[in-house]
This record gives C-alpha cells, structure tokens and sequence, in this order.
C-alpha cells in the first residue's frame, strides 16, 4: 500500500505537483507576506509558541493540585492527596516555565537567558500562590453554596457550578497576568470562557465570595473591578463604553470598565458600561442599561411592564 510519503515522492521523481502541494505553497505565500509585514526581522523558527491544548492540561493539573479529592483521581484519599499534588505540580511547573519562555522568547529583544530566567520567576511566583489562590477559591464555593437554594453541597457547587470553573481560571490567569505574562494568562482565561461560557478578561480584579448564578453570558472586562461579596447572573455584561485614541489613531489601554463595590447584586441580562462606580450594597435589576454611577443602597430597575388583558378566548 502507498505511504502519503511514498506517493509525494513518486510525484517529485515524475515532476509533477499535486493539488495539497499547491495549495500548501500558496498558504505559505500568505503567511509569508503577512508575517513580513508585521515583523520582518522576528525569526519564527527560533522557538515555538504557547498552545491552547497544553495550557488547558497546566490548568487542570493545577486545579487538581488545588481540590485534589474533588478533582483529581477518584482513588485519592487523605493519606495520599500530598503525594499526588507534589506529584501535579512536578509536572505542571516545568510544563508551565515552557509556556512563558515561549512568550517571553516571542517578544522582540528578549534573549534566552533573560527569557529562561523570567519564565522560571513567573512560573514559581505563580505556585507561591496557589495557597492564596484556593483560600479566595473556597469563599467562592461557599457563596455560590449559600446563595443558591438549589445547591445541595459544596461538594456538588465545586463539580458542577461553571462559575467555579471559571473562577479556576480566572484566579490563575490573573496572577500569570500580573506577573507578566499576559498571553499565557488570556489563553487559560480563554479556556475558561469556551468551558463555561463566562469570559472574564485576566486582568479583571475579584474580590471574595464571588458568585455567578447560571454563568453563561456573563462578560468582565479587562479593567473591571469587582468587590467582596459580590453576586452576578447570566448575561450580566461589565464593559467599556468608548475607547479613547492616541494622535496615532491607536487605542488607549486605560480603565475603562465599571468598579463594583462590595456586595452588590446584578440581575440577569444587565448592562454596566464605562468607568462607572456601583457603590456597596446595591442591586441592579435584570435588563438594566447603565452608564454613570450610582451611589450605595441604590435598587435599580426597569420600568413596569404594562399588560393588556384582551376579552374572549385569549388563544382565539
């Protein structure tokens, strides 16, 4: 049986080119001319790039680390959850030093010693953290617990409620974000949001006992802050209202995105838009459009609806 090397061969002695070799000629024209013009000096072939698949296992390993008997082997008990999380992190730690050194190494003028060194930093600056990280992840699972009658257990919140898995994410992108490597971090955040269907940009800052009922929808932009306590439904969406240019016409990158203060409630389907202050202890309603400040205490809310009721049959 001919190999699809075997073939290509044969095809090369005959001299003559099949349909795959044109059109992967033709794909490379493409990304030769695009690469030239946007960097014509960066050697592609130098090293590789950060991969989705890859970082999406990193995150699991590490959130297996973080819950290990709820979300690592089904075999784990006590007596043995110490070996298997030193275990998860001997690999998700080099694992992860490599996905910095490749973004670090794409960026122009950064040299692979330099790149090596501030890759190892990052990636141990991160597991320094994970102590916190879990810390702040258990106030989320208990308020999704306490918030939300229909929750039977934690145990049940942790395996099933998308906005923990989202705040897995979330809470370990972020610290990858601050620490300066914000490509790795907006791929695990963007893993989150094809996961759950709850996009939270890393750079957001979350307080405590964060909580998102149902989830999908929701969208947190990249200058939020959010506030202890706080409690978001579905398609609740926290965004810029307009984008300032430079005198180059490029966007500028300043906060842009609302500050929502501690317990504060946002009811499906509202809209938050601009660098706008939700003071402490108010509830927006669902459907909501907002676009300035409210102060504490504040309830709002949509209009009445008006319902018509019509005589006769109503299915007439």
């Amino acid at each position: 049986m001919s190999t699809p090397f075997a073939a290509k061969q044969d095809r090369e002695q005959a001299g003559a080119e099949g349909p795959l070799d044109a059109l992967t000629g033709r794909l490379r024209a493409v990304r030769t001319q695009w690469r030239d013009a946007q960097s014509p000096q960066r050697d592609y072939g130098a090293h590789g790039f950060p991969s989705r698949h890859v970082l999406s296992q990193i995150t699991d390993r590490l959130g297996a680390a973080l819950f290990p008997i709820r979300l690592g082997p089904g075999e784990l008990t006590p007596d043995s959850e110490d070996a298997f999380v030193r275990t998860s992190l001997e690999s998700a730690i080099p694992l992860l030093t490599a996905q910095i050194r490749m973004e670090l190494a794409a960026r122009e003028g950064q040299g692979k010693d330099a790149a090596d060194s501030e890759a190892r930093r990052i990636a141990w600056a991160v597991a320094d953290r994970l102590p916190e990280i879990r810390r702040l992840l258990d106030t989320d699972v208990e308020a999704a617990y306490s918030g939300d009658p229909a929750a039977t257990s934690m145990d049940e919140v942790l395996l099933c409620y998308p906005c923990v898995t989202a705040l897995i994410h979330h809470r370990i992108a972020h610290e990858l974000y601050k620490l300066g490597a914000p490509l790795v971090a907006r791929i695990i955040a963007e893993a989150g949001h094809s996961r759950t269907g709850i996009d939270i940009h890393p750079g957001a800052q979350i307080g405590e006992s964060f909580f998102i009922d149902h989830g999908t929808g929701v969208v947190i932009g990249q200058t939020a802050i959010i506030g202890n306590r706080v409690r978001l439904y579905q398609a609740v969406t926290l965004g810029a209202r307009s984008f300032r240019e430079d005198e180059d016409g490029n966007l500028v990158n300043e906060p842009r995105h609302p500050i929502i203060e501690d317990n504060v409630t946002i009811y499906a389907g509202a809209t938050i838009l601009g660098r706008v202050i939700i003071g402490k202890c108010s509830v927006i309603g669902g459907n909501v459009w907002l676009t300035r400040s409210v102060p504490a205490g504040s309830r709002v809310r949509q209009m009445k609806a008006s319902v018509a009721i019509e005589e006769g049959d109503p299915c007439d």
